[in-house]
C-alpha cells in the first residue's frame, strides 16, 4: 500500500515524529520505518512538540552516541508524547534499556515490518514482549552465498533498510543516501556493529536501481551509496564486481548528476572497483577509506591489515587515475598496546598521505567486543593526549590540502542560497555531511538547489573552499537542475 499524501490522510489521525541519531543508513531506516507508518495512517509531523508518539532512532556505536541516544530518549518525552526507541542501542540492550529507561518502549530490528501494529500497541496500552538481544550474526548462513535466499524466506529475520517501496523522505535537499547492503562479517577487534546489525547482506541490484530512480524523481540529484562495507557489496549474490557493473548504471540515471559511495575497506578495495570510482563520469572520484590506523603491528592487534605503506600505495594509485580525488577516513587512538612508536606511525602516514578529512577518536571499551578483553589498555589521560595531539595535526594538513586546491575548477552541488546571494555546496571531494563545504559566488540568477556548477577556487577557510562560479552571474545557464 503506498504512503497516502498528507491530504488524504482521515481527520485527527495520529500524529508520528521520528528522532535519528548517527549515520546516515539511521536515516535511511528512518524514511522507511516513516514510509511505513505513513501507509499505515498515521501523519508525520516534523516537531515532536506537536506529535502523539516520537520513534527516536538510536545509536550505539561508541559511548558518546549512546549518551546522545539515551538524552534523546529523555527529552522526547518532555511534551507528554509516547516514546519509542528503535535502532542499534534498542536492538543492542533491548530489555535492559527498557529497564533503565521505562518512559520508552524498546523495539528491535524484527518490529520494522510491523512498526505501524507495534505502535498501534502502544498507544493502546497493549503490553509487548520485552526485546531480548541476540547475535544476529547467527540469524543467516555462514556462507554469503546463501544469505540472499535466507533473507527473503517467509521465516527469516527482518533485515532493515530492505522496503524501500514505503519510504518517505523527511528531508527535501537534493542529497539522498541509499543502502547496498546491511550487516558485516568483519572481526575487528574495536567493534560491536556485527554483533547486533548482523552478517552481511547484500540488496538485489533491481532494487537499488529501483529505489535510486525513485531517489532521482524526488528530487534528489546526488545518491550516497551507504552500508557498513560497502567493498563487500555483491559477495553473497556470486560476484564481487557487482558493484563495480552498477556504478555506471546509477550514473546513468535521469536526474541524477552524481553518485558518491562511502564506507569503503582499505583491505577489499579492488583494482577494479578504484577505477570505476575514480574514471567513471557521473561517479565522484571520493574515496572514504576506513584506515582506522597505519601501524601494521597495532592493525593485526585491531584485526585488520594493512599498513602505512600499504595505504600510501592506495592513495597513489587513485590519484594517479583521478589526481583530484577526494579521501577522507577515520583514525582511532588509544586502542590497548598503542605504544608511542605507533602514534609516531600514524603520524607519518597522514602527513605524506595529504588527506582531506580525517576524524580523530579516542578508543573505549565496546562489550562483547576483543579490545575489551585485551591487557595493555592506557590511562585515559593518555588516550585524551594522543587524540589532541592528533587533532592539532590534522587540523593543520587538511587546512594545507584544502589550500592546495586554490586554482583549480570543482564542480561544486550547489544546495542553499545564502544572503549575500553566494550559494553554499559541496564539491566532488566533498562528503556532503562529513567533510568541508564549498561556497560559491557568482552563480547565474536562475541556479536551483541540486544543480552542479563550475567554479574556480579562490581562498579558502580552514578545509572549507571559497569558489567563484565559472558562468557569469545573470547570464543564465540553460541548464536543468544538476546540469553544469
Amino acid at each position: 500500500m503506498p504512503a497516502l499524501p498528507l491530504a488524504d490522510l482521515p481527520s485527527g489521525a495520529t500524529k508520528v515524529a521520528m528522532v535519528t541519531l548517527g549515520c546516515a543508513r539511521n536515516e535511511v531506516d528512518s524514511e522507511e520505518l516513516a514510509g511505513r507508518l505513513a501507509a499505515d495512517g498515521y501523519e508525520l509531523v516534523a516537531d515532536a512538540a506537536d506529535a502523539d508518539a516520537v520513534l527516536v532512532n538510536t545509536c550505539g556505536f561508541i559511548e558518546t552516541a549512546k549518551k546522545d541516544s539515551v538524552d534523546a530518549i529523555l527529552e522526547a518525552g518532555d511534551g507528554g508524547a509516547h516514546v519509542v526507541a528503535v535502532g542499534c542501542m534498542a536492538e543492542r540492550y533491548g530489555s535492559e534499556l527498557a529497564t533503565a529507561l521505562p518512559e520508552a518502549t524498546v523495539l528491535g530490528f524484527d518490529d520494522y515490518s510491523a512498526i505501524g501494529d507495534r505502535l498501534d500497541d502502544v498507544l493502546a496500552g497493549r503490553p509487548l514482549a520485552p526485546h531480548t538481544p541476540r547475535d544476529r550474526r547467527t540469524l543467516l548462513p555462514i556462507s554469503p552465498a546463501d544469505r540472499t535466499r535466507a533473507a527473503v524466506a517467509p521465516t527469516a529475520p527482518a533485515i532493515p533498510g530492505h522496503d524501500w517501496l514505503k519510504r518517505t523522505r523527511l528531508t527535501s535537499g537534493p542529497v539522498a543516501s541509499l543502502k547496498l547492503a546491511s550487516g558485516c562479517d568483519r572481526r575487528c577487534a574495536f567493534c560491536a556493529i556485527p554483533s547486533f546489525r548482523g552478517a552481511f547482506v547484500s540488496r538485489p541490484v533491481g532494487e537499488v536501481l529501483g529505489e535510486a530512480q525513485w531517489l532521482a524523481g524526488q528530487g534528489v540529484t546526488e545518491l550516497v551509496l551507504v552500508s557498513e562495507n560497502s567493498t563487500s557489496y555483491g559477495k553473497d549474490l556470486g560476484d564481487l564486481r557487482t558493484l563495480e557493473k552498477l556504478l555506471p548504471q546509477l550514473a546513468a540515471i535521469p536526474g541524477l548528476s552524481r553518485v558518491r559511495v562511502a564506507y569503503l575497506q582499505p583491505a577489499e578495495l579492488r583494482p577494479g572497483l578504484l577505477e570505476v570510482i575514480a574514471a567513471t563520469p557521473g561517479v565522484a572520484p571520493y574515496f572514504d577509506l576506513s584506515f582506522q590506523h597505519s601501524s601494521p603491528t597495532l592493525l593485526r592487534r585491531m584485526r585488520r591489515f594493512g599498513g602505512t605503506e600499504d595505504f600510501l600505495g592506495l592513495v597513489d594509485r587513485a590519484r594517479a587515475l583521478a589526481p583530484d580525488a577526494g579521501f577522507r577516513t577515520n583514525v582511532i587512538l588509544g586502542f590497548p598496546g598503542e605504544t608511542p612508536a605507533d602514534v609516531d606511525e600514524l603520524e607519518r602516514f597522514l602527513v605524506a598521505a595529504r588527506l582531506d578529512a580525517v576524524g580523530v577518536f579516542g578508543y573505549s571499551d565496546e562489550e562483547g567486543t576483543e579490545g575489551a578483553r585485551l591487557d595493555g589498555h592506557l590511562p585515559q589521560t593518555e588516550v585524551d593526549a594522543r587524540v589532541a595531539r592528533i587533532t592539532d595535526l590534522v587540523e593543520e594538513l587538511t587546512a594545507q590540502r584544502a589550500e592546495e586546491r586554490v586554482g583549480s575548477t570543482v564542480q561544486v552541488l550547489v544546495t542553499e542560497r545564502q544572503d549575500d546571494g553566494s550559494w553554499a555546496g559541496h564539491a566532488e571531494h566533498q562528503d556532503p555531511d562529513a567533510d568541508g563545504t564549498t561556497t560559491v559566488t557568482g552563480v547565474p540568477l536562475d541556479a536551483v538547489p541540486g544543480q552542479v556548477v563550475a567554479a574556480r577556487v579562490t581562498g579558502t577557510e580552514g578545509i572549507d573552499l571559497v569558489a567563484a562560479c565559472l558562468v557569469e552571474a545573470g547570464a543564465g545557464t540553460g541548464a536543468g537542475p544538476g546540469v553544469a
